[in-house]
């Protein structure tokens, strides 16, 4: 009788080429998927952030129109809208003032800088560089122009490009908050389907883990975004009420380096030019709110950030430089975020024990009922 051993054998690498064949063509679908919404990604992950952030607000508000959902969901995506557009009108304002104020004055000639303090000076390394740079501009603006023409003409096409960065990036912001609606309006279902990829993922700790994901997005984002937010207004009501010109542009300077967790450094050089263009005692005064804003974090962190979800400020901050570099400036948002949760998750994979907060296992039960 013939052996079975070749046929076994020829079945084998049969089903073998099999496998390959359909691993191969789900991995070309799967990378083709990916490179579709590649152009998607960051304000997608952005408009769940939002949903998972403001979910316990936005139940609060669903209660008040009587458990409407959609009517509950249009009015939440309004005030977000507002909450963003808002700003960003007045930032402009500013701007578009300053630089037509700016414009004006050189065309007329009567562009003046002031000297600068004395103290500047004495400042570590950068002290008497920066002092006879600016007594320059003070004494011979014209001179300052032309010495430094060949940096002023290579940073004006940067200055462009990130002018329309920052465009695209509230249009990203605004897709988000619009589809962060669309998500909330239909929460039961999404948090069902959530639950779903957790379990298999997770298996039987599927629960845990995703009420320890929705903790660290509640957390770090209330606790990192939220707060610079905060430190961003009053921050920029000090800017506006000294009398900095360009006091939008200083409030988005100032964001950026509250979400690095580095706000009080943005404050130094607007401290400094207050001294150079305001009184002493308008100086003073403002110096002290800018110690009062670099000093909110140290009481907000600790209410905002909760305790079961605290993440190291290395993770933060890497999270936020990466996110820049990869996303963009929307990445200065997300990916705090993002790192945050996959530290969170990854440390909670190796400890083998999964502890959260439990209103915010109230809260993923109530979204997933």
């Amino acid at each position: 009788m013939p052996s079975p051993q070749p046929a076994m054998h020829q079945e084998h690498v049969s089903r073998a080429v099999e496998i390959f064949i359909r691993i191969v063509l789900m991995s070309i679908v799967a990378v083709s998927c990916f490179l579709i919404v590649k152009p998607f990604i960051p304000f997608i992950a952005w408009a769940i952030i939002i949903s998972i952030a403001t979910f316990p607000a936005y139940e609060l508000l669903r209660k008040l129109l009587g458990g409407r959902q959609v009517s509950a969901a249009v009015v939440y995506s309004l005030i977000l809208l507002a909450a963003l557009i808002i700003p960003i009108v007045l930032m402009t304002g500013t701007l578009v003032d300053g630089i037509q104020s700016l414009a004006t004055q050189l065309n007329a000639g009567t562009l003046a800088v002031p000297p600068p303090p004395e103290s500047v000076e004495s400042w570590p390394l950068i002290g008497k560089p920066l002092t006879s740079i600016w007594m320059l501009a003070s004494t011979n603006l014209a001179d300052a122009v032309r010495k430094f023409a060949p940096q002023i003409q290579a940073f004006v096409p940067k200055l462009l490009s990130t002018s329309a960065a920052v465009g695209m990036t509230a249009l990203q912001f605004v897709l988000s908050i619009l589809l962060a609606g669309f998500i909330l309006s239909n929460s039961a279902n999404n948090a069902k389907f959530a639950r779903l990829i957790f379990v298999r993922i997770f298996g039987d700790t599927a629960e845990e883990f995703e009420e320890l994901t929705a903790a660290t997005i509640r957390s770090v984002t209330n606790g990192v975004v939220g707060v610079a937010l905060i430190q961003t207004v009053f921050a920029s009501i000090g800017f506006v009420v000294v009398g900095l010109p360009g006091a939008g542009l200083w409030s988005a300077i100032f964001l950026v380096a509250a979400v690095l967790q580095a706000g009080f450094l943005a404050l130094i050089p607007a401290v400094a030019y207050a001294f150079a263009i305001t009184s002493t005692k308008a100086a003073v005064i403002f110096l002290i709110w800018c110690m009062f804003v670099g000093a909110m974090d140290n009481v907000l962190k600790p209410l905002l950030l909760g305790r079961g979800s605290k993440v190291p400020i290395g993770v933060i901050f890497v999270g936020v430089i990466g996110g820049f570099m990869t996303m963009g400036i929307i990445g200065l948002f997300i990916g705090a975020i993002v790192l945050s949760v996959g530290y969170k998750l990854f440390q909670a994979w190796v400890q083998g024990d999964v502890k959260v907060p439990s209103a915010a296992s109230e809260e993923v039960r109530a979204a997933s009922s």
